[in-house]
């Protein structure tokens, strides 16, 4: 028979190659690129050759039943991430919980389980962002917390519209919108995600039991400036927007040390972007995220007074509360697995969209050795991995046996 770790281990070979960056080592899986494509086609052979029922809703997350989702009046039980990269991302981030989630339901048929309720392995869309600024693109629309319109409009750093993407590649934007039959199939959902950050290290844990997100945010800021020579204008006479971005990234740590949060300036453009130039404009995105919602808010207000300052425009992209998953799910699975410990993140998942929408929700991380996430450093330890599987496999088990 062959192993556990034998079957996880050919998965995760299989996917190892795609979109990734021979000389960084880290992966550009952005939606509806050729990457994409590749990873999704590789989940649809996964689920076909297990047997299962492979559907997509109205944006294209895939889901894969196993059991009818419609003949249960509680709903199904559903697992999985995403498989989608931030740039340079490392490979844990996403595809481990829809690995695992494939593996689970290899180790529960392993044992001879029926499950009472249908279960679903679903890859969502777009989760990261990367390629249009919005993260959750795919929860988000079919819970109907990103509008069709807005969703089609996004563009990339290219000017390329998300609708123009999709027809790209032979999908029709027009159908984008909430998916409420989809979204009514879900009785409840568990996400596997590997840890993005150091809690499990220090407690000596390989698994714990997620029961809260932070509060975080996107903005767009737009700085001006004016263009010029890099030769000619004097230092007096210069009004250069990456200056001005000089300043906002200094602002916007000081905001986030005043009042107990995290906010980062990660993407930065720069027009016309000649050496020899000065700039004209810059934009600027900045990404926010706190414990508490106030937190947050004193934050975001305090870099946006000192936006108006300079005569910048600041521009809310995505915005998603404070997100308590339901108290009952969280505490069975901790139960469940022994008394794994419970921890918050400020990182932002498609659980926390879903469980906002009404869907009760829980996530189980595992352990990063690292400590580092959204880089190739990130890591975990196959006997890790295992671990996670089997607490999956355990959760699903429990959940998809009760009663219609």
């Amino acid at each position: 028979m062959v192993s556990q770790g034998a079957v996880f281990e050919k998965m995760w070979s299989a996917i190892a190659d795609i979109g990734r960056d021979p000389v960084t080592g880290g992966y550009r899986r952005f939606a509806w690129t050729a990457a994409d494509l590749s990873m999704r086609e590789w989940f649809a052979g996964e689920c076909t050759s297990r047997g299962l029922d492979l559907v997509e809703d109205r944006i294209g997350n895939q889901w894969a039943w196993w059991g009818n989702p419609g003949s249960s009046g509680n709903g199904g039980i559903a697992t999985g991430s995403h498989l989608d990269s931030v740039p340079d991302g490392g490979a844990f981030d996403g595809p481990l919980g829809v690995v695992s989630a494939l593996a689970a339901i290899d180790w529960l048929r392993a044992d001879g389980f029926q499950p009472r309720r249908p279960i679903a392995v679903v890859n969502f869309l777009d989760e990261e962002g990367a390629r249009f600024g919005v993260s959750c693109v795919g929860s988000r629309i079919i819970t109907g917390a990103l509008s069709p319109d807005r969703a089609r409009a996004l563009r990339d750093g290219d000017g390329v519209t998300m609708a123009e993407a999709m027809r790209a590649v032979g999908r029709q934007p027009d159908q984008l919108g909430p998916d409420p039959e989809a979204v009514a199939r879900i009785g409840s959902f568990v996400e596997l995600h590997i840890e993005q950050g150091r809690g499990l290290i220090d407690l000596g844990r390989p698994i714990a039991v997620g029961n809260r997100l932070w509060a975080h945010g996107r903005w767009r800021i737009d700085i001006p400036g004016e263009p010029n020579h890099a030769g000619t204008t004097r230092l007096s006479d210069r009004r250069d927007a990456v200056i001005g971005c000089a300043h906002l990234v200094l602002a916007v740590r000081a905001a986030a040390e005043r009042h107990g949060s995290l906010a980062t300036i990660g993407k930065i453009n720069v027009s016309p972007g000649g050496v020899n130039a000065i700039a004209g404009a810059a934009t600027a995105w900045l990404d926010a995220r706190a414990a508490e919602e106030d937190a947050l808010s004193a934050t975001v207000a305090e870099i946006g007074e000192h936006v108006r300052s300079t005569d910048s425009v600041m521009t809310e992209e995505s915005r998603t509360p404070e997100t308590v998953f339901e108290d009952a799910l969280v505490s069975r699975l901790a139960g469940l697995l022994d008394g794994a410990p419970v921890m918050s993140t400020g990182a932002g998942h498609d659980a926390g969209i879903l469980s906002n929408a009404g869907v009760p929700a829980a996530m189980i991380f595992v352990r990063n050795p690292t400590g580092v996430s959204h880089s190739p450093a990130e890591w975990a330890e196959p006997d890790d991995c295992l671990t996670g599987v089997a607490a999956l496999a355990r959760v699903l088990a429990d959940l998809a046996g009760d009663e219609q």
